[in-house]
């Protein structure tokens, strides 16, 4: 099969296109056909060697996938030969067949096809447990998402607006505000012409956010928790803007705050039958026509570097996608 490889810790530059051996498939996983790969901010991370995993030499990136099951391993039943599925996989999916562990594996709904597939599990998956499960959000608060014009960010958007919340949009150019308009979002703010904390604070009353969706970090993670509404709730998603932020507790003993990690992939794990009902809820508004994965630009595989570089370099609006066949 052909798959994109990394050989060696480095830019996307680095990565190669190479024939490489068929994944060998175990008792408890399934082997995919991948037709399309989802890029997403980790891809950029475990390249580099940044990543919280570091696979063995030589691997393949890409975290999700959508395709057809070519084959299932004898402890795997709920899914069957022939099937069209998406896959969390970690890494792997930059090739034309990955093998997945079952439990990471769910049928594609008949609405869905593969490029929507591949955009959708990891960046509304993540987006649904931060806002269910981490913020409990409810309806008529106040949700303020960072970075809303990117994957995670969108998903955000919309799912915050499908459970009655007011969302306001943050990003960095009047341009990625429009996406998010499209997308929902009640009131805009571009966080390079204005103060984020001072913009929050005009737009709830002086109240602040009840829940923060950041998956940037940095300077924005800072005033972020200084806009933050008594009793609100802040959701670590993740470090785009490439600082881990420190945190003056005091300031979550001030506003009574809690500040709180999200980490899909281990929930996904640990908690399957809650996973499992979240995306039954998001398959739902997706059928409905609530939920619209933007997929901006497709890649063949043999430019999967160019794909990596469109997220890492923080051009990318909604999401990315590797069109494998």
């Amino acid at each position: 099969m052909k798959a994109v490889l990394c050989k060696a810790f480095g830019p996307a530059e680095t990565l190669v296109l190479e024939e490489s051996a068929n994944p060998e498939v175990k008792k408890n996983e399934i082997l995919l056909e991948v037709h399309a790969a989802g890029v997403n901010f980790p891809d950029t991370l475990i390249i580099e060697g940044k990543y919280q995993f570091k696979p063995p030499f030589p691997f393949s990136p890409g975290g999700e996938a959508a395709g057809v099951v070519a084959a299932v391993g004898e402890q795997v039943s709920h899914v069957k030969v022939g099937e069209r599925v998406m896959a969390l996989t970690g890494w792997g999916s930059f090739a034309e067949q990955v093998a997945v562990a079952g439990y990471n594996v769910m049928p594609i709904p008949a609405h869905m096809d593969f490029v929507s597939a591949a955009a959708f599990g990891m960046t509304y998956g993540t987006s649904m447990h931060a806002l269910k499960q981490r913020a409990n959000l409810q309806p008529g608060e106040t949700l303020l998402v960072l970075g809303a014009s990117g994957g995670v960010g969108l998903a955000a958007v919309e799912i915050g607006k499908a459970m009655g919340a007011k969302v306001i949009a943050a990003a960095s150019s009047a341009e990625k505000l429009e996406v998010a308009k499209a997308a929902g979002a009640d009131e805009l703010i571009n966080y390079n012409e204005q103060s984020l904390k001072d913009e929050v604070k005009r737009l709830t009353g002086g109240q602040g956010a009840d829940v923060i969706y950041d998956p940037v970090g940095g300077d924005l993670f800072d005033q972020a928790i200084r806009a933050i509404a008594w009793n609100g709730r802040l959701l670590v998603v993740g470090f785009a803007s490439g600082r881990i932020p420190e945190l003056p507790v005091n300031l979550a003993l001030l506003k009574g705050a809690a500040v709180v990690g999200v980490f899909w992939g281990s929930f996904a794990q640990r908690q399957p039958q809650d996973n499992l009902a979240n995306f039954q809820q998001l398959f739902a508004w997706h059928a409905a026509g609530q939920l619209k994965p933007l997929v901006s630009q497709v890649f063949p595989l043999e430019r999967t570097a160019e794909a990596i570089n469109a997220l890492g370099q923080r051009k990318a609006v909604g999401k990315v996608v590797v069109q494998v066949r």
